[in-house]
């Protein structure tokens, strides 16, 4: 398959080096346009929404920026957006692997078909899965009614396989309180890490309602990464 005749993918934005988002590695950062959910505090909601609007990147172009960073990164973190819903996601993970480079993949989990032909193809090596509240709260927070157990498919995959992962949560006041994680403990289970992100509101977020709300306290936070602690191998808090 060459550039010409395969899918095409939605790439709307770069950044070139990052220390923080691929653990343990130096990568660069690939976004992709569009999202199936509408979180009220993304902060990337132009690429979530109006990724029209962007300037779109060639699979092709990509790929001759990766090759011509190979000496300077260790792997491509591939974020968005959701990258699971761009039709050319396969074939462009083969040709990062012919550079070649490691891959990380962050996605919403509610494409569990497309994560478990990338694992079965050994097409990542480190995968993030967002857990975006508990069940019970996830349309009021994702304005999305959606399947949870399209999730917890993901999450088996991913669990089940040889690959490096993490569950994240970024802590939302109303939608990470002891209860939620709770209710997400009774549906997931037990995994092997389990990350809490703190909650940003210095930057414009989807819903302006949100940009006035009050992080969660880090003594808040610890006291939930305690509890997380008794469902995941590792749990630890990012941001504060």
């Amino acid at each position: 398959m060459t550039w010409k005749t395969a899918p095409c993918m939605n790439i709307r934005g770069l950044y070139k080096t990052s220390f923080i988002d691929f653990p343990g590695r130096i990568s660069s950062v690939i976004f992709t346009g569009g999202c199936n959910l509408e979180c009220g505090y993304c902060h990337n909601f132009d690429l979530a929404l109006n990724s029209r609007d962007l300037k779109m990147f060639t699979s092709g172009e990509i790929i001759d920026f990766l090759r011509s960073r190979r000496n300077k990164i260790d792997g491509v973190t591939i974020s968005g957006g959701e990258p699971t819903l761009s039709d050319g996601l396969i074939p462009f993970l083969e040709s990062i692997r012919n550079i070649p480079l490691e891959i990380k993949i962050d996605t919403n989990g509610l494409r569990p078909h497309i994560i478990g032909e990338i694992v079965k193809n050994r097409l990542a090596d480190y995968i993030a899965i967002d857990i975006k509240t508990s069940p019970a709260k996830y349309k009021l927070l994702t304005k999305r009614d959606i399947d949870f157990s399209k999730i917890i498919e993901t999450v088996d995959i991913v669990r089940d396989s040889s690959l490096d992962y993490e569950l994240r949560t970024t802590c939302i006041p109303g939608f990470a309180s002891r209860e939620d994680f709770e209710e997400i403990k009774r549906f997931l289970g037990r995994v092997r890490k389990y990350y809490l992100q703190q909650f940003i509101v210095n930057v414009p977020l989807m819903d302006k309602k949100m940009e006035g709300l009050s992080p969660l306290p880090p003594e808040t936070l610890e006291k939930l990464k305690e509890f997380i602690m008794t469902f995941s191998d590792l749990c630890e808090v990012r941001g504060i």
